[in-house]
C-alpha cells in the first residue's frame, strides 16, 4: 500500500472513534462528538490534534482485541477568537470513554504544553470514569490530571465543560478548574451513583435528581454555568474566555469598541425605593454602570444573596461582586461568602481588577450558620478581599452594617477607592437595634415608650445612618450621586492601572479553608 494513502486511511479510521453506530448513538442523545465538539469550539481550521494514533497498551480481559485511534480522547491545540487555547475532548463512542493510562497521558501532554506556553485548558468530559480493566494503573492517570490541574490553579485559566456522565474519581479535575460548565439533561456529576447511595443510605434517586446540571447550579454550587445543549455550552466557553488574559502574567484583553447608553445614567438615580427595607435588583445598578450588555453572571443560582460575574468597563474586563437585597435582603451566610471567595480569588489571579456594590444588613443568624462555620466561611470571603492585589473599588449604595461592612472589601482589608451614595447607611448595626441597646435603661422608665423608642431609634439613624460620618473619618473617600457611579469607577480604575502592590514573602498563605 502507498504510504501516503497508508497514513490517510488511519487517520480517517481515528476520527470514527467507536464506529458508525455508536457515533448515531451519540447523536440520538442529543450529543455532539469528541470531534464535533472540538469543531464547534475553535475558531475553523484552527485545530491541531496530538497523539491521534495513540492506543492503550492493556492486555487484560481482552483489552487487547479492542483497540481504536486515540483511545478515547482527542487532544491538541487551536485558536478561540484568535487566542491560543489548548483542548482534550473525551470520546464516549470508545469503551464509554474510559480513562486509561494513555488516554491519561494525553490530557497531561497538552496541559504540560499549556502550561509552558501560558495558554488556558479546555476539558469537555463525557466519560464513564476510570477503565476498571486497567486496575490501579488509571487511577494514577487520574491523579496525574489532579496534579496538573492543581499546579496550573492559577497560572493559567482552567475550564471544564460537562458534557455526559463524570463520575467517581473523574469529578475531581473538575472540581479544581477555575470554572464549570454543565449541559442539561446529558450530563452529571457525583462521586457515587445512584447505585451506590441506594445501598448504602437507602435513598432512591436518578441521576439527575443526584447530580445533574440544575441540582448542581442550585444546590452544591459545584456548577457555574448551565447550557441548553452541547452547541450552547461551547457558544458561552467561547465567549467567556474573552474576559481572561492567557495567563498570570497577561491582562485580559481589551475590546476596541464598546457602547454605553447615556439614557442608564438617568435610570440609575430611581432604581433604590425611597422606603430603605423594601429590596431591588443590584443587577440593574450593575447594568447602569458597566458596558451595554457586557455582564456575564456567574453562579447565577446559587447563593443568591450575592452576585458575581464579569463585566467591561470602556471594554476592560473587571470582576463584579454585589450583595443582592433581592434576595434574602443582601445578607451574609456561608453559600454566599464561598462563592463571592472562589470568585474574587479568581480574579485576582488573572489581574482582572474587582468592582463592589455593598448593600449587607449583616450575616445570617442562627444555629444552622453558626454549627456549619459561618465563621471561617465567613472569612473566607474576608481573607479573599484583603488578600487580592488587583485594583479594588467599592461602592456602598445602602446599608453597610457590622462586620460585614468591613468583609465586603473596606478599605482597611486593602480597597484602593471607596465610594457612598447618599442613601449609604455605614454603622455598627441598624438604628432600631443600635436604639434598644444603647437606650434601654432610658427608656425603661418612660410614660410613653413606643413614642421613645421611635424618638431614639430616628436619633440614631440621623446620626450614624448615613454616609457622612464615615466620610468625615476618611472610611470612605468620598459621597456621590448614583448618576456619578459610572465616572467615578472609570476615573478610578484609569488611576490604579499601574497599581504595584506585592503580598509579604512566603511559601503561601493558609486561607481557612
Amino acid at each position: 500500500m502507498d504510504k501516503n494513502q497508508e497514513l490517510k486511511e488511519r487517520r480517517e479510521a481515528s476520527k470514527l472513534g467507536g464506529g458508525e453506530a455508536r457515533i448515531e448513538r451519540q447523536h440520538s442523545q442529543g450529543k455532539l462528538t469528541a470531534r464535533e465538539r472540538v469543531t464547534t469550539l475553535l475558531d475553523e481550521g484552527s485545530f491541531n490534534e496530538i497523539g491521534q494514533f495513540v492506543e492503550h497498551r492493556s492486555t487484560s480481559f481482552g483489552l487487547e482485541k479492542n483497540k481504536i485511534p486515540g483511545d478515547g480522547v482527542v487532544t491538541g491545540y487551536g485558536r478561540v477568537h484568535g487566542r491560543l487555547i489548548y483542548v482534550f475532548s473525551q470520546d464516549f463512542t470508545v469503551l464509554g470513554g474510559s480513562l486509561s493510562e494513555t488516554h491519561a497521558a494525553k490530557i497531561c501532554r497538552v496541559m504540560d504544553l499549556a502550561m509552558k506556553n501560558g495558554a488556558p485548558i479546555i476539558g469537555l468530559n463525557d466519560s464513564g470514569g476510570a477503565r476498571i480493566q486497567e486496575g490501579v494503573v488509571s487511577l494514577a492517570g487520574y491523579a496525574d490530571i489532579f496534579y496538573r490541574n492543581t499546579r496550573a490553579s492559577g497560572v493559567i485559566p482552567q475550564l471544564s465543560v460537562i458534557m455526559g456522565p463524570c463520575a467517581g474519581g473523574a469529578v475531581y479535575s473538575p472540581a479544581l478548574t477555575d470554572f464549570t460548565i454543565m449541559v442539561e439533561d446529558t450530563s452529571y456529576m457525583f462521586v457515587t451513583g445512584p447505585n451506590v447511595v441506594k445501598t448504602v443510605t437507602h435513598e432512591v434517586v436518578t441521576s439527575e435528581e443526584l447530580g445533574g446540571a440544575k441540582t448542581h447550579a442550585e444546590k452544591s454550587g459545584v456548577n457555574h454555568f448551565t447550557a441548553g445543549n452541547d452547541i450552547e455550552a461551547l457558544k458561552q466557553v467561547r465567549d467567556l474566555v474573552t474576559f481572561m488574559p492567557q495567563n498570570a502574567n497577561e491582562l485580559a484583553p481589551s475590546p476596541s469598541l464598546f457602547e454605553f447608553k447615556a439614557s442608564k445614567l438617568e435610570n440609575i438615580k430611581s432604581i433604590l425605593p425611597d422606603n430603605n427595607q423594601l429590596p431591588y435588583d443590584i443587577r440593574k445598578v450593575i447594568e447602569c454602570t458597566i458596558d451595554d450588555n457586557s455582564f456575564r453572571e456567574v453562579h447565577a443560582d446559587f447563593a443568591k444573596n450575592i452576585v458575581v460575574g464579569f463585566a467591561r468597563i470602556e471594554g476592560r474586563s473587571i470582576g463584579v461582586v454585589a450583595n443582592q437585597p433581592a434576595s434574602m435582603a443582601g445578607v451574609l451566610d456561608i453559600d454566599s461568602s464561598r462563592k463571592a471567595a472562589r470568585f474574587v480569588r479568581f480574579c485576582d489571579a488573572f489581574n482582572i481588577p474587582l468592582l463592589v456594590f455593598e448593600d449587607v444588613p449583616g450575616f445570617l443568624p442562627g444555629t444552622d450558620q453558626e454549627w456549619r462555620g459561618i465563621i471561617t466561611n465567613g472569612a473566607k470571603l474576608l481573607y479573599a478581599f484583603a488578600e487580592a492585589t488587583v485594583p479594588r473599588i467599592t461602592v456602598i449604595t445602602r446599608k453597610a452594617y457590622g462586620g460585614a461592612f468591613d468583609v465586603m472589601n473596606s478599605k482597611s482589608i486593602g480597597s484602593d477607592l471607596n465610594f457612598a451614595w447618599p442613601t449609604a447607611e455605614i454603622a455598627v448595626m441598624g438604628a432600631k437595634g443600635a436604639a434598644e441597646i444603647i437606650f434601654k435603661k432610658e427608656i425603661k422608665g418612660a410614660e410613653d415608650q413606643e413614642a421613645m423608642w421611635k424618638q431614639k431609634e430616628a436619633e440614631y439613624a440621623e446620626m450614624f445612618a448615613n454616609p457622612y460620618r464615615a466620610a468625615e473619618r476618611g472610611i470612605v473617600d468620598d459621597v456621590i450621586l448614583p448618576e456619578e457611579t459610572r465616572a467615578k469607577v472609570i476615573d478610578g480604575f484609569k488611576m490604579l492601572e499601574n497599581k504595584a502592590e506585592t503580598l509579604p514573602k512566603k511559601k503561601h498563605g493558609n486561607i481557612p479553608l
